[in-house]
């Protein structure tokens, strides 16, 4: 198991194994049907979960579009409290955060804050511009907590992804 330095809360383990792959896709399909229903309905959290948060979709785009994800630990004791993930996106020198999701009840203790500090400092390691983010425009709680670290709305986007459905959000960035 490789761990990364604290930032702040928390610890970062790097998911490599085909197990911490499983376990990835179980803690996000139970965070995800925990938190989403009531923003974007059942249906669409169960499509969602499958096109971008199931066991093939994780290992889709690690495979394919280089993604790398990271278990959160709570830097006190060592339990899972959520993930994140994203990829570099080279030819515009910045990361994409696609994935910032924490366990319900280890939302409010900081851990967000460490998650933004771990990616601030992996793009300087990787001398890298900016990280950048989609956050629906229904998720209050994510756009305060997006924003009170610095993020910037830069755009909004209605995105088509499949059967009826609509991914409505603002692009936020954060520059390094």
């Amino acid at each position: 198991m490789q761990k990364s330095n604290a930032f702040g809360a928390a610890t970062f383990e790097r998911v490599e194994t085909e197990e911490q792959v499983e376990q990835l896709a179980r803690l996000a399909g139970a965070i995800w049907r925990e938190y989403w229903p009531a923003i974007i309905g059942p249906d669409q959290t169960e499509y969602m979960i499958e096109q971008f948060q199931s066991l093939p979709a994780i290992k889709r785009d690690m495979a394919e579009y280089a993604y790398e994800y990271w278990f959160v630990h709570a830097a006190d004791d060592g339990r899972i409290v959520g993930f994140t993930g994203g990829h570099v996106e080279p030819e515009t020198a910045r990361f994409f955060v696609s994935k910032i999701y924490l366990l319900k009840e280890e939302r409010g203790r900081h851990f967000a804050s460490a998650v933004i500090a771990f990616y601030e400092n992996l793009l300087r390691e990787r001398g890298l511009e900016a990280m950048y983010l989609t956050v629906n425009k229904h998720n209050e709680l994510g756009i305060r907590a997006y924003t009170a670290k610095g993020f910037q709305t830069i755009d909004a986007v209605e995105t088509d992804i499949g059967h009826g459905f609509i991914m409505d959000g603002y692009i936020m960035e954060k520059r390094i």
